[in-house]
């Protein structure tokens, strides 16, 4: 695990900075496996009405789509110009809002029947998304949230994340669970619970091993998308081309 941080961790140490709290660290076991398609190249996750929801990247199969969890299956899905590389989804009302990597253009769906309602603007990357509150989160890959009005997609504010007092980059697809913000760190096997307040780390999950188990092979197969089940109290994760999503259970955390 030290290795994987060391990776994402900012070599400088935060200037001035108070003690950093103890950061809770977490295992993982497997609850249920289900069925993904392996062509899916995952950037956004999320659960809703009983159905999974997946933005999918890479130009010319990028895609949001309303999938079946049993079967992996998509019930229905809408394709990004070819000229896009998807990235992460969530939902706003009677909304799905979705960003890309390097376009500068997000898109709003209906996730009624996923038919395009409207496109918006923004500034440098857009990697990962979800909603706190009324204000939606963005993340672009630096150890910045921003927080932006999901209506006219202003910035009101932004935060650092980060993990003993040190900047963490690499935040990638991003899930709220509990007023915590969870995310996916680019490249590793490890999810990051974040205060939304104050940007710091206050748990970590290691989910090592778990890409072995779906079967996903090559560098770019990395751990990607984080779903939750509130009514259900579920947790779900998946990764880029992997053939396994997985409902899974913190343990072991000290």
């Amino acid at each position: 695990m030290s290795l994987l941080l060391a990776f994402v961790l900012l070599a400088e140490p935060a200037v001035a900075a108070p003690a950093p709290s103890p950061v809770e660290r977490c295992g993982y076991r497997i609850v249920q496996s289900y069925p993904h398609d392996s062509a899916s190249f995952t950037q956004g996750l999320f659960w809703d009405g009983g159905h999974l929801y997946e933005s999918t990247g890479q130009y010319g199969h990028s895609r949001i789509a309303r999938l079946d969890l049993e079967t992996g299956k998509a019930l229905a899905e809408t394709k990004l110009p070819d000229d896009q590389f998807g990235e992460g989804i969530t939902r706003w009302g009677h909304q799905i809002i979705g960003v890309t990597w390097q376009n500068g253009v997000g898109h709003r769906w209906s996730i009624k029947d996923l038919k395009p309602i409207g496109d918006f603007a923004y500034d440098g990357e857009g990697w990962g998304v979800t909603m706190v509150g009324d204000r939606l989160v963005l993340s672009d890959g630096s150890s910045d949230l921003r927080f932006l009005d999901p209506a006219t997609m202003k910035e009101q504010g932004r935060v650092t994340v980060r993990f003993g007092g040190r900047p963490l980059r690499m935040i990638n697809e991003l899930e709220t669970i509990d007023g915590q913000i969870w995310a996916n760190i680019w490249m590793t096997d490890l999810i990051v619970r974040i205060d939304p307040a104050s940007g710091d780390v206050v748990s970590l999950v290691d989910l090592s091993g778990l890409k072995a188990d779906a079967g996903a092979h090559g560098s770019d197969s990395v751990l990607n998308g984080i779903a939750w089940d509130a009514k259900k109290k579920r947790l779900f994760v998946t990764g880029k081309y992997w053939p396994k999503l997985y409902e899974i259970a913190l343990a072991e955390c000290a």
